[in-house]
């Protein structure tokens, strides 16, 4: 999939563009809207972008848990060539401490990234608090006529580059879990 992104001033133009999509085929799952306008956007039923992914955390959590398995990997390399592990405790204690290394790490990194905006967003953080907001679409190769001819309608609208999609196996399963939602009594 391909993230394509946009920039505009205007939560409403941003709603009728939003309907259009969905109109044409392109499920909301693919659609994200982020502002620091969260009252406006949930006011027009935009798919606002979650809290949580505002902040790095998710990143940041990823990079704490390969130092933490680093971490984990070297305390128990350190007890086997040191002897330690020779011991009448043997390698209980030091598997423990492993565990407790990683954990630590990813803990830290989750709440080091928790602090910090997405480091897919920070190219967007002074237009954020000039009151724009950034409508991105995640699109399939054979989508992009369909957001191409969208789009076109809307010259408000200021196309701002691309970036790393949410993987298409994520977002068949919100298409399905929402489907599954509204069929349920």
């Amino acid at each position: 999939m391909l993230r394509r992104y946009f920039i505009s001033d205007d939560l409403d133009d941003l709603a009728k563009i939003e309907q259009e999509l969905e109109q044409q085929g392109i499920d909301t799952p693919q659609i994200h809207v982020l502002s620091e306008n969260d009252a406006e956007v949930e006011l027009r039923h935009l798919h606002e972008v979650a809290p949580v992914l505002k902040s790095d955390v998710v990143h940041a959590t990823e990079i704490g848990a390969i130092v933490g398995v680093i971490g984990a990997l070297l305390v128990l390399a350190l007890a086997y060539i040191m002897g330690w592990t020779d011991t009448a405790a043997g390698w209980v204690p030091f598997i423990f401490l492993a565990v407790v290394v990683l954990g630590f790490c990813t803990w830290e990194g989750g709440f080091i990234g928790i602090q910090q905006p997405n480091v897919n967003f920070k190219r967007f953080q002074d237009l954020l608090h000039q009151g724009k907001h950034v409508l991105f679409i995640d699109i399939t190769p054979e989508q992009e006529a369909v957001l191409s001819k969208v789009i076109r309608k809307h010259p408000g609208l200021q196309s701002s580059g691309e970036g790393e999609a949410t993987p298409g196996w994520v977002v068949r399963s919100q298409q399905m879990f929402r489907r599954f939602v509204k069929t349920m009594p």
